[in-house]
């Protein structure tokens, strides 16, 4: 009974947020709010589960309420990760689920982890029904693709040693969540060069 409280306390509050964000890029009525939110379900996911895999067509977009998803690719049998998902980070895929291109990449969870998700079809219908959405979804994407160009441009002109300042910088708490490999994979190290870095940065 305790668990199912607390389930319906979590989703009591994720509904919530959802209603403040909604109201901010129109004016909605209770009901209109509650049918929007409807549409958007919430799901729990544990360590090590995936949740998209290389040739799968992506039926859904997610949000990160809690928890740690990784993005990475499959080259030549070895992992190489490009990007973590925490807390309020919308996980998108444009091309798998408007285009229905396979998925090039993997995601899986880091932790256990709680997810808003829609479906394509519910999607299209919020966006159909509250077309203001689609404009905040649209800026979302923007925002996103802005980021990963930053990320790109980032990785591209620093060395492994300021990928790993930049990354204490901006996103220090990756360090305590992720496994060492897989931060290592995320700068374009081995492990043992990133335990290296840590090593000189700390007698520094």
């Amino acid at each position: 009974m305790a668990d199912s409280s607390d389930k319906k306390i979590a989703i009591d509050t994720i509904k919530s947020e959802m209603r403040k964000c909604f109201s901010e890029v129109g004016s909605f009525s209770d009901l209109e709010l509650d049918a929007a939110v409807n549409l958007i379900g919430i799901k729990k996911f544990q360590k090590g589960e995936l949740l998209l895999s290389e040739g799968d067509n992506a039926a859904q977009s997610y949000a990160v309420v809690t928890g740690c998803i990784r993005q990475y690719y499959l080259v030549d049998g070895e992992e190489k990760t490009t990007f973590f998902y925490t807390e309020g980070q919308s996980i998108f895929a444009p091309n798998s689920t408007s285009n229905r291109i396979p998925a090039k990449y993997y995601l899986s969870c880091v932790e256990d982890t709680t997810l808003t998700v829609i479906t394509l079809t519910n999607q299209l219908e919020m966006y159909r029904r509250f077309p203001m959405l689609e404009s905040l979804s649209r800026n979302s994407l923007q925002e996103e693709l802005h980021n990963y160009q930053e990320m790109l441009a980032n990785y591209i002109t620093t060395n492994p040693e300021e990928r790993y300042l930049n990354l204490l910088k901006h996103r220090p708490e990756l360090l305590h969540r992720v496994p060492q490999y897989q931060l290592a994979s995320y700068l374009g190290v081995t492990a043992e060069s990133l335990s290296r870095i840590r090593k000189r940065i700390f007698i520094k």
